[in-house]
């Protein structure tokens, strides 16, 4: 859809139709859940194997080869599940992604500084994965809160998307830390190292699912009562300084 009243954006390019994030984030939230039930689980499986490790250490004959045959197991089992959640979701965060920032160019064309495909690109790019993403999701937010009946911004508060973005970041490199230290440790005590390096990165991407539950239900919410009231928040709401309830589009 579009807004043809008065003072709306200008309206969006030729075949560019508004469409409910909704269905995407309603997915999204589900396979978040299961990454970060996942990260849970791995976080247990690197707990046993730290004990493990330090039984060994202090003393081999307490610790049988059928328990370091079952760590090994674990740990790949862990790695496998983790991949696979983190492949399915990346690929349904990406499609969200993209049609959330089609949505924002909508809502306020003149918000973005690059092209929508960019919305995608970014995330394969090194170096540049590490904060283009961020501004692009910050162009998204802006575009998508309501304006005051003066024209000024709605005050809305992108605390959900900085604690994603800032969590997702440190669980990241914490995870390729662990992941280097793992494939060389050789020694109990490096296993054991690996094995703790492990939790706490499992544990932050727990953490970063969480909040990335958050920031997409957020950010949903403010396209559909975009959607649904308009450009112009409610003239109490607008005074509050923040925008009405949202009304999720079908």
């Amino acid at each position: 859809m579009s807004f043809n009243a008065p003072g709306t954006p200008p309206p969006p390019q030729y075949g560019d139709v508004l469409r409910s994030p909704q269905g995407l984030a309603t997915a999204l939230t589900v396979l978040l859940c299961v990454a970060g039930g996942i990260n849970l689980l791995s976080a247990g499986t690197n707990a046993f194997t730290l004990s493990l490790m330090n039984d060994l250490d202090a003393d081999p004959a307490r610790v049988s080869s059928s328990m370091t045959d079952l760590s090994d197991i674990l740990t790949g089992l862990a790695g496998i599940f983790q991949l696979l959640a983190y492949l399915a979701t990346a690929v349904v965060f990406l499609v969200w992604f993209h049609r959330v920032r089609v949505n924002g160019e909508i809502f306020a064309a003149t918000a973005f500084s690059l092209g929508r495909g960019w919305a995608v690109g970014w995330w394969f790019i090194p170096v540049a994965h590490l904060f283009m993403p961020f501004v692009t999701a910050r162009q998204i937010w802006r575009a998508s809160t309501q304006l005051k009946p003066d024209g000024s911004p709605v005050r809305v508060s992108a605390a959900p998307l900085t604690a994603w973005w800032a969590v997702w970041i440190v669980a990241s490199i914490a995870g390729r830390i662990s992941g280097m230290v793992y494939m060389r440790a050789e020694t109990p005590g490096e296993r054991g190292a690996a094995a703790a390096l492990g939790i706490g990165s499992d544990l932050l991407m727990v953490a970063a699912a969480v909040l990335a539950v958050l920031f997409v239900r957020r950010l949903t919410d403010l396209q559909n009562t975009m959607a649904a009231q308009g450009p112009y928040a409610p003239v109490q709401a607008a005074y509050e300084g923040a925008p009405a309830a949202a009304q999720t589009l079908r």
